[in-house]
């Protein structure tokens, strides 16, 4: 029998939800093919087989959590069942093999699980973290997690908490002491969830006598038949805290306005049909263009805060993200290096991004290494909105549909396409008056379009 466990697959992933199997009990399995589906904190994957037999059990019920080290499923490959399988993480049948702590692993195994412990900045944060791409199917490269399975000499000084950087944070704003807490993750990892057991623990008022307990029963709560209740997605729960991280950390100030991008409109109109119809040209990438200019305009809207050093760090890659709507939540896949790209590059980019992300296609990479983000809910029509910036970064362009309206050129009124933008910058990084000229540089970029395609 080969007990396969849910692969240590780095980048810090150590849980997920398995939604979906794909095989049942009995089939006929292959090495390579795929087993089930399982969503993580960014994206859903598949997991292939590292065997080929028959499936002799399941262990995990669909949308039932999955961490890394425990059997998930069993084949029978036709070897001899040497162990049964177990829902305790490898590193704790390990131990029980060598109490002492001593391990035949090679030298180079030892150095790497110790390195666990390094600094947290020396991490791939946890909410950064998914699963990327197919992965290998041989049980020789996917071992199980072998973190935490050597012990500490009793005379050592106790040994820190085996827990993501982002587990740290959630300790730490709930201020509970990550040390006190039993983890229950791989090697005694602690897992966010273990963290907010404690705090809920830690808070629960003290108990009390038990007469008085026998005079109040407990009540279930009612059930409504007029309520649905359904568990929230990873990426719905990583949404949130993405979401809340940038609201609680930064000082969000929005600025609104409406420019006049007549020109554009009639720009792009002469430009469509001597780009052809298989390159989709809309108004993003000339807005993405300027934005980029307007970047090394205002480098500091390019920039980001190192909070623990005190220090403000340029970027000089221009790196824009841009905020997409799919059906499991959202998503910001980046175009790397837009300021060397030409505005035709630039939406074949956009167009390319937005169909790995209808099609839950996109890779980890894709999504990381942002520098600016644009979010366009013009493109469902919306008008006006206050967009939360990407944290860690420090501004993020809103952008609504185009609508006719009247203006005045030269002391008459006529009629003119209008384009709302709405700006929400860190405060404490950018005055509100970059924040304007921000914008107002925009307004002239787009005014000459023409100019776009000259200017680097």
């Amino acid at each position: 029998m080969f007990h396969f466990k849910f692969p240590d697959i780095g980048e810090g992933i150590t849980e997920g939800t398995l939604t979906k199997w794909l095989v049942q009990v009995g089939d006929e399995v292959k090495e390579g093919q795929d087993l089930a589906e399982v969503e993580t904190d960014k994206m859903t994957t598949t997991i292939p087989s590292a065997a080929s037999g028959k499936v002799h059990q399941l262990h995990v019920e669909e949308y039932g959590d999955l961490e890394v080290g425990k059997v998930f499923i069993t084949i029978d490959d036709g070897s001899e069942d040497a162990s049964s399988p177990t829902d305790a993480p490898a590193s704790e049948s390990e131990e029980s093999v060598a109490p002492t702590g001593e391990t035949d692993q090679p030298e180079e195994t030892v150095k790497m699980e110790i390195d666990q412990d390094a600094p947290e900045g020396e991490r791939i944060e946890e909410e950064e973290a998914g699963v990327v791409g197919s992965l290998i199917s041989s049980r020789d490269e996917l071992p199980p997690s072998d973190e935490g399975q050597i012990k500490q000499d009793q005379t050592a000084k106790p040994k820190k908490a085996l827990a993501t950087p982002v587990a740290r944070k959630l300790a730490k704003d709930l201020g509970v002491d990550i040390q006190a807490i039993a983890g229950t993750g791989p090697g005694g990892r602690v897992m966010k969830d273990d963290i907010r057991s404690f705090a809920e623990q830690s808070k629960a008022p003290a108990a009390k006598p038990a007469q008085a307990d026998q005079q109040i029963a407990p009540t279930a709560a009612p059930s409504d038949a007029n309520e649905k209740r359904e568990p929230l997605t990873r990426i719905r729960q990583t949404i949130s805290q993405k979401m809340m991280q940038s609201k609680d950390g930064l000082v969000h100030t929005t600025m609104i306005e409406e420019i006049d991008v007549s020109d554009l409109v009639a720009f792009r109109e002469k430009m469509k049909p001597i780009v052809g119809e298989d390159i989709k040209l809309t108004y993003l990438p000339f807005i993405m263009k300027a934005i980029v200019l307007a970047l090394k305009e205002f480098p500091v809207m390019n920039s980001s805060l190192d909070e623990e050093a005190k220090e403000l760090i340029y970027k000089y890659n221009y790196n824009i993200g841009i905020a997409t709507d799919t059906e499991r939540g959202l998503v910001v896949p980046v175009i790397f290096d837009a300021d060397q790209k030409s505005i035709i590059e630039i939406a074949q980019g956009i167009d390319e991004l937005a169909e790995l992300a209808r099609n839950n296609e996109l890779q980890l990479e894709q999504m990381r290494g942002g520098t600016f983000t644009i979010t366009n809910y013009g493109a469902i029509g919306g008008s006006f909105g206050t967009p939360i910036i990407n944290y860690p970064e420090v501004g993020i362009l809103g952008i609504g549909r185009i609508q006719k309206k009247p203006v005045v050129k030269d002391d008459e009124i006529v009629i003119g396409h209008l384009l709302p933008l709405s700006l929400s910058i860190d405060h404490r990084m950018i005055d509100g008056a970059v924040g304007v000229r921000f914008i107002r540089f925009l307004e002239e970029a787009l005014r000459s379009p023409e100019l776009l395609l000259l200017r680097s």
